[in-house]
C-alpha cells in the first residue's frame, strides 16, 4: 500500500513520529562538551525525537556570521551540494560535489515515504553529483574567480589526498588514485582502483574520507556503520564503524580502529603526530544522549559501538551484548555535544588567523535532527596544548540557522587554504565560505 493510497494513514504515522518531538533536552548544552560529559539515564521510547531544520538556503546578500576579529566572504557560491574539501600545494581548492548513491530503499511503505520527506526537507535528498571541482584563486582576493570540473563520474566520492603526483579519492565504495599535474585544472588520465572499500545494499553510512600518513606509504580512510546501533544486523557492520589501514603500493587493507559508529573527520595532531578523528554518535535515546566527539585514534583501539558509548556505558537496546567488547572500550578524549553532526575536522598551523587559534582544531557541525531544541549548525574551534584539548570550544562561524529554525546553510567540511584562512563547505548555501581575519 503506498502513501497516496492511504493518506489517512500516512498522516496518522507521520503524527506519531512528530509526537517524539515532545522530548527535549533536560541539561545545557555546554554538559555534553569537553573531556568528562553529562551522561544521564537513556530516554526509551518508540517514536524518537525528530527536530528537523528545513532546508531553505541563504537569502540575497546572506552569509553566516563570523567571530570577533574575523570577516567570513564567499569563496566560491552557485556550487551543487559541496561536501568535502581539500587544498593542493598550489593554493588550489578541490571539492567535492557529492551526496548518497541511489540505492535500493530497505524501508519500503509508509516508513520509507517519510524517511524520504525527512531527508529531503533536511536537504540530504537530492542526486550525487559525482565530480570533484577546482576552485582557483589566482589574484589572491579570496574569491575563486576560476573553477573547472577536475573529475566526474565518479561514485559518492567524499575524502581526497594527494600523494607526490598521486591524488587519491575515496569513494563510497573503492579507494581510487588519480595521475595528478600541478597547475592542471582536469586530471591527467582515468583512475585505477586501489582498494574496495565496504558499501553494498545498505551503506547507511555511505561518506568515506581519507587522509595519508606523513610518509605517503599508508593511507587511513573512514567506515561508518551500516545502522544505527546494529540493528540490520552485526553481520552487516564487517570492517565498519572504522578506520582501515589502505596500503596504496599493494591495495591491502586492515582493520585500525573499530567501534567508531560514524567517523569522518581526520587529522594529524601537528605536536605529537597522533591522529585524530571526528565521530558522530548513536541516536534515538534523547536529546542529551550520545554526545559526538573527537578522538585520537590508538591503534587497535575499540571505542564501543554498538555495545556501548563513551566508555562501558551499555546500549541495552543491542542484543546480543558483547560484555568482552565493553570491557575493552576505549573513553574518547573529547565531546562536542549530542546530536551536533560534527563531520569536519582541521587542525591549524598556519599564521594569518589571530594566535587563539594556532595549534587547535576547527570542527564543522552539520546539525542536529534527533534534539530539541537544535545543536551543531556551526564551525567551532577547540583549543589544544601538548597535543590534546586545553579548553571549552569557541564559536568561529554562526547564523546557519534563522530565527524561525530554517537551514540557510549547513557546514561540513574544513580546510586551510595556502593563506591560512579557514574553509568551510555548505552543502545546503551550496557555497564554500572563507574566513579570515577582519580588516
Amino acid at each position: 500500500m503506498s502513501p497516496s493510497r492511504s493518506p489517512f494513514l500516512a498522516i496518522s504515522l507521520l503524527t506519531l513520529m512528530l509526537a517524539g518531538c515532545s522530548e527535549t533536552a533536560k541539561l545545557p548544552m555546554e554538559a555534553g562538551i569537553g573531556p568528562n560529559p553529562t551522561l544521564p539515564p537513556p530516554v526509551k521510547s518508540a517514536i524518537p525525537t525528530v527536530n528537523i531544520a528545513p532546508a531553505k538556503g541563504w537569502p540575497e546578500g546572506g552569509k553566516p556570521v563570523a567571530a570577533p576579529g574575523l570577516a567570513v566572504n564567499a569563496f566560491a557560491a552557485g556550487l551543487e551540494h559541496p561536501r568535502w574539501l581539500h587544498v593542493l600545494p598550489n593554493g588550489d581548492v578541490l571539492v567535492a560535489e557529492t551526496n548518497a548513491p541511489p540505492k535500493k530503499d530497505r524501508h519500503t511503505g509508509i516508513r520509507g515515504w517519510l524517511m524520504k520527506k525527512f531527508m529531503a526537507k533536511a536537504g540530504a535528498g537530492v542526486p550525487s553529483p559525482n565530480r570533484i571541482m577546482i576552485l582557483r584563486d589566482a589574484d589572491g582576493d579570496g574569491i575563486a574567480e576560476i573553477r573547472s570540473v577536475f573529475l566526474q563520474g565518479l561514485n559518492s566520492p567524499f575524502g581526497m589526498a594527494l600523494v607526490g603526483n598521486d591524488l587519491y579519492v575515496a569513494n563510497t565504495d573503492a579507494v581510487m588514485r588519480f595521475p595528478y599535474r600541478r597547475g592542471e585544472l582536469r586530471a591527467a588520465g582515468p583512475g585505477v582502483k586501489v582498494a574496495d572499500l565496504p558499501a553494498g545494499e545498505i551503506n547507511h553510512h555511505w561518506t568515506k574520507n581519507l587522509i595519508a600518513s606523513k610518509d605517503g606509504k599508508r593511507l587511513y580512510v573512514t567506515v561508518g556503520s551500516n545502522s544505527n546501533v546494529a540493528e540490520n544486523g552485526i553481520e552487516n557492520e564487517t570492517n565498519r564503524a572504522a578506520i582501515l589501514e589502505v596500503d596504496p603500493a599493494s591495495g591491502s587493507t586492515r582493520l585500525f580502529a573499530s567501534g567508531l559508529r560514524n567517523p569522518n573527520g581526520l587529522g594529524w595532531e601537528p605536536k605529537t603526530g597522533v591522529l585524530w578523528t571526528a565521530v558522530n554518535e548513536r541516536d534515538e535515546i534523547g536529546s542529551d544522549l550520545v554526545p559526538d566527539y573527537m578522538t585520537s585514534v590508538k591503534e587497535g583501539g575499540f571505542y564501543g559501538w554498538p555495545y556501548s558509548y563513551y566508555g562501558r556505558h551499555v546500549d541495552e537496546r543491542v542484543k546480543p551484548q558483547r560484555p568482552d567488547l565493553v570491557e575493552k572500550a576505549l573513553v574518547p578524549d573529547y565531546a562536542l555535544g549530542p546530536h551536533t553532526a560534527s563531520l569536519g575536522l582541521a587542525f591549524y598551523e598556519a599564521a594569518l588567523l589571530p594566535a587563539q587559534y594556532r595549534g587547535g582544531v576547527f570542527i564543522g557541525q552539520h546539525g542536529s535532527w534527533n534534539r530539541k531544541p537544535a545543536s551543531g549548525y556551526k564551525v567551532i574551534h577547540v583549543p589544544f596544548a601538548d597535543g590534546n584539548p586545553s579548553g571549552q570550544p569557541q564559536d568561529v562561524l554562526t547564523g546557519f540557522l534563522s530565527e524561525k529554525g530554517d537551514a540557510l546553510g549547513r557546514p561540513v567540511g574544513v580546510a586551510v587554504d595556502k593563506a591560512g584562512a579557514l574553509l568551510v563547505a555548505d552543502d545546503v548555501g551550496n557555497t564554500i565560505w572563507r574566513v579570515a581575519p577582519a580588516k
